[in-house]
């Protein structure tokens, strides 16, 4: 009951919390609020990182596929029109994933997903910023700009752009080569930094897995790849 009652009052005060006044002004501080689409591979990236950590947000789910994310009630909250967002308990909304994920790691410290010494966030970002280079490039090239979904919406935001068909075939060539890139790093540890699941474990995974979006998969002959989805899958408890 207690738990439940707890849970209700900071639902009641999701945005704003009066905490004290001065100078005959109101102060307030915000609460955490996260704005997702959480089958989405943004958003996932930090609602997978949310569930291994055990955390529940106060969350708002911006339905994408109905256009929720250009609407004026979303824009008037993130003007870029991009998910995922958190609005942090500092009252500062975040709209690039990396720094949702790096701010909910030290917000949440349990589990930390981003290493716990200067190398290991290193060796982290090193992964990551690998990972985003190519498979997530490659794969937004092929969606974007592949889909008639994406018609006149091949780069993210609220501008129309055009697709470039070409770029859907040249992610697909990315895609598959980065994919045998990998197969020759992965192997020597249990996950891609090391002893423990972090942040970039987080980002291939679900790279690799919203591939079959757009026809993709894990060939056989990745068996390293494999085996380390499956340890990773195991971790998340996916």
């Amino acid at each position: 009951m207690a738990k439940n009652l707890e849970r209700d009052l900071r639902l009641i005060f999701e945005f704003f919390l009066l905490v004290s006044r001065q100078d005959s002004c109101l102060e307030f501080v915000t609460i955490m609020h996260f704005y997702s689409y959480d089958v989405a591979p943004s958003p996932r990236r930090a609602v997978l990182l949310l569930r291994y950590k055990g955390v529940d947000l106060p969350t708002t789910q911006v339905d994408m596929r109905a256009n929720e994310h250009r609407s004026d009630d979303y824009l008037a909250i993130n003007p870029q029109g991009t998910v995922p967002a958190l609005m942090t308990d500092e009252g500062v909304l975040l709209t690039e994933v990396l720094a949702i994920c790096d701010y909910l790691d030290a917000k949440f410290p349990e589990k930390p997903v981003f290493g716990s010494t200067p190398l290991e966030r290193a060796l982290v970002l090193n992964w990551m910023n690998k990972i985003s280079g190519s498979l997530f490039m490659a794969f937004a090239e092929m969606l974007r700009n592949g889909s008639p979904a994406f018609a006149n919406r091949a780069l993210p935001g609220p501008i129309d752009v055009e697709q470039i068909p070409e770029l859907a075939d040249r992610g697909r060539k990315r895609y598959r080569a980065s994919l045998e890139l990998f197969e020759q790093e992965v192997g020597a540890h249990p996950f891609l930094c090391g002893e423990a699941l972090s942040q970039a474990d987080i980002d291939m995974y679900i790279a690799i897995h919203t591939g079959s979006w757009v026809k993709e998969s894990l060939p056989e002959s990745c068996v390293r790849l494999r085996e380390w989805c499956a340890r990773t899958a195991t971790a998340l408890g996916e």
